[in-house]
């Protein structure tokens, strides 16, 4: 007997069942690179709650960083990754990565991704932390968007492999200690259990929970909570990352300013035309994302402004306007010229670098069901990730992670039946508005759970959350945007709770109670996990510290 951990707004003894070799929860980069990496032989059911472009990996600018120049080396790769984690990333991790890194970009260009180039050879730039030009681009800034226009493509082309757009996957089904599926509704359509072999969570960021955002509406980190609930091991939940530079213009929506824009030239000025960074940091807008956000910060409570500005005005007219299109169009929505004018800017939360816990391969700590991207704790970014390393992580953990669950498909003893499905008891509750909660959610978070955090203010976070969930998790919703909400309630609470324990400073993780780092005490992973008889949270903290450059 199989019990979804929501309160369901149907009889899940009338839904449709679906059986499938392999279930995908998530499609972006991820999460198509895992379907591509299945037998053909065997069936591939993709799940995502938007359509198939509307992801993080659709929304990044920069790029991909790879070693593809004869002169750079992997070696210096591995060196900046390790310097940008903040000494937390796991070695043997980030040297797997960044080796098969250029076997990864070459895939991609072999499916049709037309990758920007000068003199016939792939175009490289350099973005923030990165010691070398080593980051391939598309279109300029809209590089997301032209590797998923490839590999969607190539996906859709696949006979195996089925693809459900608009289809929010309300929870896991375990049975046993394993992942046998998921619990599906689609947009206008009757309820689905999918009965997988295998399950592969790639369900992206979480950034949706902070005010402030470069994510898409869908980054309400529904991954993390699934896997949270079905008693899944999550890892470092403290480590959010804030692009430094995201679009400020009162009452609009949020844009990404690309990182690359500084690797171009771009300086940080404050509201009275003074340059800052250099005195923040020796390597000015080129320092890793963590100190250029926390630096930001700084400048406007100095100078007591809502934000800070970058300047390009000193850098050829016609080269800006062609290097960065999208970023030109953006901005002139608003009546500004990237060229002539400077961009309001201030940081926004942008990659979740903590999330499920996964060994090499992707597997988690929940048979059956594995994990790639976003949604992950892999050791690649330690305390910060470095620029551009995300759609590689994507790549490479999607691959792995692909293959290694079409193989325990093939291998496993598993039988595919239906099992009985027990629906939850109604408990009716009193309507409330969901919009208005989250918003407050997201507010509380932006402002007390930010770039800068202290334990006054995660206690009032945590409390203010508390109070939240007592009303709002028992509720029986019918909507996906109630369901969001639990799931961001839930996070919330993971991320609060790491944030108040790691008493410390470290990477994206900013304590001004706590300014420093100690290695002795917390150069260590931090781990929650859902204790699922007894409907706690369990925080463990290993003993010892790491091993230098190794992992818990």
């Amino acid at each position: 007997m199989l019990t979804p951990r929501y309160l369901l707004p149907f009889n899940a003894r009338r839904a449709l069942h679906r059986f499938t070799d392999i279930l995908i929860i998530g499609g972006g980069l991820a999460g198509l690179r895992a379907a591509n990496a299945v037998a053909s032989h065997q069936s591939v059911l993709i799940v995502t709650k938007d359509q198939l472009a509307e992801s993080n990996s659709s929304y990044a600018q920069g790029g991909i960083a790879g070693v593809l120049d004869p002169e750079d080396c992997f070696e210096s790769h591995v060196e900046d990754t390790l310097g940008a984690g903040g000494n937390l990333c796991d070695s043997e991790i980030v040297d797997m990565v960044i080796r098969e890194g250029p076997r990864r970009i070459e895939e991609l260009v072999n499916w049709g991704t037309k990758f920007d180039q000068l003199e016939g050879t792939l175009s490289l730039g350099r973005e923030g932390g990165h010691s070398r030009e080593r980051i391939v681009h598309a279109r300029g800034d809209a590089t997301g968007q032209e590797v998923m226009r490839a590999i969607i493509d190539r996906t859709r082309d696949q006979a195996n492999i089925d693809i459900w757009e608009n289809a929010f996957t309300v929870d896991l089904l375990t049975h046993e200690g394993r992942c046998r599926g998921a619990l599906i509704v689609q947009q206008g359509k009757q309820p689905v259990i999918v009965w997988a072999k295998e399950t592969i969570l790639c369900s992206g960021g979480a950034g949706q929970v902070f005010r402030e955002s470069t994510n898409p509406l869908v980054a309400t980190g529904d991954g993390h909570a699934l896997a949270y609930r079905a008693g899944v091991q999550l890892r470092d939940m403290e480590f959010m990352q804030f692009h430094p530079t995201v679009l400020y213009i009162a009452g609009a929506s949020r844009s990404l300013i690309t990182e690359a824009l500084r690797g171009e030239g771009a300086r940080l000025v404050d509201c009275h035309g003074d340059r800052f960074m250099p005195a923040y940091d020796e390597r000015g807008e080129l320092a890793p994302r963590d100190i250029v956000s926390q630096s930001i910060i700084r400048q406007m409570e100095k100078t007591k402004h809502s934000n800070v500005y970058l300047d390009l005005t000193h850098l050829d007219s016609d080269h800006v306007h062609q290097r960065f299109p999208g970023i030109a169009k953006a901005c002139a929505k608003f009546g500004l010229d990237i060229a002539r004018d400077r961009i309001p800017v201030r940081p926004g939360a942008h990659y979740m670098i903590g999330g499920v816990s996964i060994d090499r391969q992707g597997r988690t700590t929940l048979p059956g069901l594995w994990a790639a991207g976003e949604v992950t704790s892999s050791g690649l970014h330690g305390a910060n990730r470095l620029a551009s390393n995300s759609l590689l992580e994507g790549l490479v953990y999607g691959a792995h992670a692909g293959t290694s669950a079409s193989r325990a498909a093939a291998e496993g003893s598993q039988k595919m039946v239906s099992l009985p499905l027990e629906h939850p008891v109604h408990r009716p509750t009193e309507a409330f508005d969901v919009a208005d909660v989250r918003v407050s959610l997201k507010s509380l978070m932006g402002r007390l759970v930010g770039v800068e955090r202290h334990a006054e203010g995660l206690q009032e976070a945590i409390d203010s959350i508390r109070s939240f969930a007592a009303y709002v998790m028992p509720h029986q919703f019918d909507s996906v945007e109630g369901w969001e909400l639990q799931n961001m309630l839930l996070l919330s609470a993971c991320i609060v709770d790491s944030a108040l324990a790691r008493t410390e400073s470290r990477g994206v993780h900013y304590r001004s109670d706590f300014p420093v780092a100690d290695d002795h005490a917390w150069r260590r992973h931090l781990t929650i996990q859902m204790d699922v008889e007894g409907g706690r949270p369990q925080m463990t903290v290993p003993l010892a510290p790491l091993a230098p450059n190794a992992s818990a």
